[in-house]
Order: C-alpha cells, then sequence, then structure tokens
C-alpha cells in the first residue's frame, strides 16, 4: 500500500481524506493543518493520527495530497519533492508560472510522479466524449456560481475559469496563439467575472466566460467542428453529441433524428446521447494518482499541463490588467 498524508483539512481536503480511506491502494498515514483544532477533529472523525510538524509527515509516508490555499503549493510540494515523495496537488499547481516550472524540474530530479487535481478531467460528461473523434474548430464555454466566499483569495479566473481552460487545452492539439479578454471585480478585490477569447495557432477559436457573482450556476462546453458539435454539462454530468449527415442513418435507439433542408440538399440532425458512468470524480482522480505510482506510469493530469493551463490563465489575467490600466 502507498503510504500517504494530507495536508490540509478544510472542506475539500477533508472529502479527499474521505476518499482516500476507502480507496484500497492507499494507507492514510495522518493528516497536517495549520488549524490544529481541525486536525484534531478531522484525525478522531476518520480515525488517523494529527501531525503537529509538517515535516514529521512528510518523512513519515511515501506520498502526499496538498489541498491548502495555493500560495502554499509550490514550498509544500517543493519539500516533499526534495524528500522524494510523491505529490498530488490541488488545482490551480501554484500560484506563479515560475513556481509551476521549479516543480517540474524537482519532479524530474526526484524521479517522482506529480499529479494536479484538475477534477473536471474525471467528470462523468468529459469521460463519455473525450476519446471520441474531437476536432474542435469553435469553442464555447460557461462556467458560472453563485457568490461565495471561499476561493476569493485568486480571481475568478484562476479559481473558475481555470478547470475550463485546462480542458480545452487538452481537446484542442495546438499551442496559444493570441488571447484577449476584460474582466470586472464586482464583490472581492480581483475580478469576479471576466470573458476570454483564446486564438490557436490552428485555426480554432474559444470564447470563456466565467463568473462567480451569478444568480445560478452553469458549468457547460460546446465544441463545435465540421457536421458535429458536442455539449458536455460539467453540473449535470452529462453529455450530448449532434451529428449533421446528408443521407438518412440506420435507426439507432440512442438517437433522435431530425430533418431539414439546407440549400437544395436534405440533411440530417442526430442527437447522440453517449453512456454515461457514474463516478466520483475526486475518488476517480485519486485513484490515478495510485495508479502512475504503482504503475510507474504518467498520471492523467501532469505538471506540464497543468503548467500550461496556469500560463493562459495569466495570459488572460494579464490581459485584464492591461485593459483596466489602459
Amino acid at each position: 500500500m502507498i503510504k500517504i498524508g494530507v495536508i490540509g483539512v478544510g472542506h475539500l481536503g477533508a472529502i479527499h481524506l474521505r476518499l482516500l480511506k476507502e480507496i484500497g491502494a492507499f494507507d492514510v498515514v495522518g493528516i497536517y493543518d495549520t488549524d490544529a483544532k481541525r486536525a484534531a477533529e478531522m484525525a478522531q472523525e476518520y480515525g488517523v493520527e494529527a501531525f503537529a510538524d509538517l515535516n514529521a509527515l512528510i518523512d513519515a509516508v511515501d506520498a502526499v495530497d496538498i489541498v491548502t490555499p495555493t500560495t502554499t503549493h509550490f514550498e509544500i510540494a517543493k519539500t516533499a519533492m526534495k524528500r522524494f515523495k510523491h505529490v498530488f496537488i490541488e488545482k490551480p499547481v501554484t500560484h506563479t508560472v515560475e513556481e509551476a516550472k521549479t516543480l517540474i524540474n524537482l519532479a524530474r530530479e526526484a524521479k517522482i510522479k506529480a499529479m494536479v487535481g484538475h477534477v473536471e478531467r474525471f467528470n462523468p460528461g468529459f469521460l463519455a466524449v473525450k476519446n471520441m473523434d474531437i476536432k474542435p474548430m469553435f469553442i464555447e464555454s460557461h462556467r458560472l456560481s453563485t457568490w461565495t466566499p471561499r476561493g476569493t483569495d485568486v480571481s475568478v479566473i484562476l479559481d473558475l475559469m481555470i478547470h475550463d481552460i485546462d480542458i480545452i487545452l487538452s481537446v484542442v492539439n495546438s499551442n496559444v496563439k493570441r488571447v484577449s479578454a476584460v474582466g470586472v471585480p464586482v464583490i472581492s478585490d480581483t475580478p469576479d467575472i471576466a470573458n476570454a477569447r483564446i486564438e490557436f495557432d490552428n485555426g480554432c477559436v474559444a470564447n470563456l466566460t466565467a463568473s462567480r457573482v451569478a444568480l445560478k450556476q452553469m458549468r457547460r462546453i460546446r465544441i463545435f467542428q465540421r457536421n458535429s458539435y458536442y455539449s458536455i454539462d460539467f453540473l449535470g454530468k452529462d453529455a450530448d453529441i449532434f451529428h449533421i449527415n446528408d443521407e438518412s442513418a440506420k435507426p439507432d435507439p440512442n438517437k433522435t433524428k431530425f430533418e431539414f433542408k439546407a440549400g437544395n440538399r436534405t440533411k440530417y440532425l442526430s442527437v447522440e446521447r453517449p453512456k454515461i458512468e457514474p463516478v466520483n470524480s475526486i475518488k476517480m482522480e485519486l485513484e490515478d494518482f495510485a495508479r502512475a505510482i504503482r504503475e510507474d506510469g504518467q498520471p492523467s493530469v501532469t505538471l506540464e499541463q497543468a503548467t500550461k493551463a496556469l500560463e493562459t490563465a495569466y495570459l488572460i489575467a494579464e490581459k485584464i490588467n492591461d485593459l483596466c490600466i489602459a
């Protein structure tokens, strides 16, 4: 079994702790939190040791699960990597791109596994379509949430939009060419609502909107390409695929079909609802971390991928700052 310690047992950290206890590949040795009272409560509830010293916990395990504020990720991960410990880090990977690049080098030198918690990669709706023939030409994403103080230590770009940035980068096989953006601080001191346009070298364009001051929640990405588009509902954990064909296909019980005219030709729009496998996304990503360690394989979300998402997020933030200064 992989001996693991959880660092940070707030709202999300407690969820990680509970799920790690359920995963047979892990032996949860203990936890650490700067709030000693909270740590003691979680330790008693889950039957683990609350370490008073962070370094002592790191020395006692094979791997750490870092679920602390973003600004603390780098120092904790660096300490663990220098002790040759495998590292799972919640998103965003670090507070700065430079920190993330340093961790990439440290992980390579230490020859350890490092994974970043971009949990939407394990959303059932995305899992249902991610291995299909996706060749995006235009992508539209909306991630809207109601106000909550949690997560406001960073802008809405790093708090919410980065989820969709990571998903989009994972399906667009091309480098970012140009970024434009606008954002407004409504309640906090950093942007609470933002819109960004990302242009890629291959011609694909992505339009992203993120808000944490909306009246209702929405987490949806639509991927458009020639003769089809994918609609992924991350909140509802579902997906629809729309296909356009020149000829009527054979009846398929999984597809709803519509006929329409396009010029002088008759086309057929079929709506496919792929099979959705219900999974616990956080548990699945932690299991993937265990797989990478046991099999000496690559985790599904690498430090390099998370760093690209962070770089893109900061490009968006810089465009907003430039606009505000102008």
